[in-house]
């Protein structure tokens, strides 16, 4: 048995994850994604911000209904009304925390919450005490903490810890820290905070200067056991800490850090590309520990080495982070029992015969394409399916693009509008720039192409390419994905699904403009 601490990995990919413009995701989707985490042994899934919308407490209270082996965690302001929200939304869960928070640093206490510093004090006891009528396992964060006074911030803390809070988390929320300084900062804190061991110390560390990371691992060697972070680092502006470099960076450099983690870390790689495919946020090739590059060795001393000795070149294994876990092949023989049984493995489950029966016919559309189907295929497949289900006023029925050297690239799109087909013929700079020209001119988003993405799901002249396409209107953004082995297909699929999210009602509204 280790004699080491444990070190607590909070995952806010659902929550603070979901802020990256256009990265939203479903209620279905949020379920995916925890069960992932579930598989991965995170200890703790925040789970979303109950009060912010209708969508987002029926997403909490799905994911509290469906997660039983991991806490399920919701956020909320300093209210009774939003912890009272987020109390039933965790209703469900196996283990539940309610994480609360108010901003504590002298700009934000005047100019956005007009309060006097006792008042501060007096709503972060009084929500802290509120949250404890649901659940005893409640963390606080002084929002804008880096900006705090050290002795007001040590102040809060004291009487929040006093009120019943078992985690306190202090979150760089602009990105503004540095190591040494953000590890100091977590070791004064400790030290000057007379009722500091009655809470777990927590980090929340944004990516604006490139150092979410190395300012949580400093934290980490000064006290701090639990870490706030995303998959891929997904968060708004420049992201959060990655929970894959936590992870391996702790478990590595076991010979530094004085605390571990319980943590599946085969389950990172098919964890990452899941939340790269729904979000369509797509992972750098050099990202570390789930870029496809983070293994492969193109010099020929490098090769040599590795050939030689894997350990002089590679200072972890590929598999233990889950690479070769992505090798089970399908194809157009195997029935459905190997079907579904994979599916089960990757933590798809589906509701009834008939969900099953139509993703078993997609399967076999695509195996009719192509040779060997394998674990990312069988991901994009089933988010494909997902996004046919959804939001569907807009279906792409039939695309037919004609191109050829010295002409002018034409396509015929015909799409079905809140059942009602329509027809358009559009030429454009290219096979894909005609398509889009021609769904946009049936359905007049009015929108704003900001990013086309292509990426290959798997490799081979027949693999599928997935295409993620980013549409803006009126300050709103939405993300659409599309797979297929045919890019224009997918490219229409993904243009297609992004109209359908920015033409959609919504009552989402984030309550604060940069939450812990």
């Amino acid at each position: 048995m280790s004699s080491k601490e444990k070190l607590i990995i909070f995952d806010t990919t659902l929550r603070d994850g979901e802020q990256s413009p256009g990265a939203s995701m479903t209620k279905d989707e949020k379920v995916r994604i925890a069960k992932a985490l579930e598989r991965m042994k995170v200890d703790v899934i925040e789970a979303g911000f109950p009060m912010a919308s209708q969508g987002d407490f029926d997403s909490v209270k799905a994911v509290a209904d469906a997660v039983k082996d991991s806490t399920v965690c919701g956020l909320t302001r300093a209210l009774d009304k939003d912890i009272d929200r987020a109390g039933e939304a965790l209703k469900g869960a196996n283990s539940s925390r309610i994480h609360t928070f108010i901003a504590t640093s002298p700009i934000h206490m005047k100019a956005k919450l007009r309060m006097e510093p006792d008042q501060v004090v007096s709503h972060a006891v009084a929500a802290v005490k509120r949250a404890r009528r649901y659940t005893d396992n409640v963390e606080f964060s002084p929002e804008d903490a880096g900006r705090s006074e050290f002795e007001f911030l040590c102040r809060v803390l004291e009487a929040v810890i006093d009120a019943g809070a078992t985690t306190v988390n202090i979150p760089d929320t602009v990105g503004y820290s540095v190591p040494h300084q953000f590890g100091e900062t977590i070791r004064r804190l400790i030290e000057n905070i007379p009722n500091s061991d009655k809470a777990v110390f927590s980090v929340h560390c944004h990516n604006d200067l490139g150092l979410a990371v190395a300012n949580s691992l400093a934290a980490v060697m000064n006290g701090a056991r639990q870490v706030e972070c995303t998959i891929n680092g997904l968060g708004e502006r420049a992201g959060n800490a990655a929970l894959e470099e936590i992870v391996m960076a702790t478990r590595t450099r076991a010979d530094v850090f004085p605390c571990e983690v319980n943590i599946d870390a085969t389950q990172i790689v098919p964890c990452s590309r899941l939340v790269s495919g729904i979000t369509g946020f797509a992972v750098q090739p050099n990202k570390a520990i789930v870029g496809v590059n983070a293994f492969a060795h193109e010099s020929g001393i490098h090769q040599d080495g590795v050939l030689k000795h894997r350990e002089t070149y590679e200072i972890m294994r590929a598999e233990d982070v889950g690479w070769s876990a992505n090798r089970m092949v399908l194809g157009k023989h195997s029935g459905r029992n190997a079907f579904r049984t994979r599916l089960d493995e990757l933590g798809v489950n589906f509701d009834s015969e008939e969900e099953l029966n139509a993703a078993f016919s997609r399967f076999k559309e695509l195996a009719d394409k192509k040779h060997d189907i394998y674990d990312d295929d069988l991901q994009a497949l089933v988010t494909e399916a997902n996004l046919d289900s959804e939001n569907e006023r807009i279906k792409l029925v039939s695309v037919k693009v004609a191109s050829e050297t010295g002409e002018t690239p034409k396509a015929q799109i015909v799409l079905a509008v809140d059942g009602k087909e329509g027809q358009a013929t559009e030429a454009g700079a290219g096979a894909v720039d005609a398509v889009f020209k021609a769904i946009e001119s049936i359905v007049r988003t009015e929108s704003e192409l900001q990013l086309y993405s292509v990426n290959n799901i798997t490799t081979g002249t027949d693999s599928q390419g997935e295409v993620t396409v980013r549409l803006a209107r009126n300050g709103r953004i939405a993300n659409g994905q599309g797979a297929d082995t045919d890019i224009v297909i997918a490219s229409a699929r993904a243009y297609v699904h992004a109209a359908n999210k920015i033409v959609a009602p919504t009552d989402r509204a984030h309550p604060q403009n940069s939450p812990v």
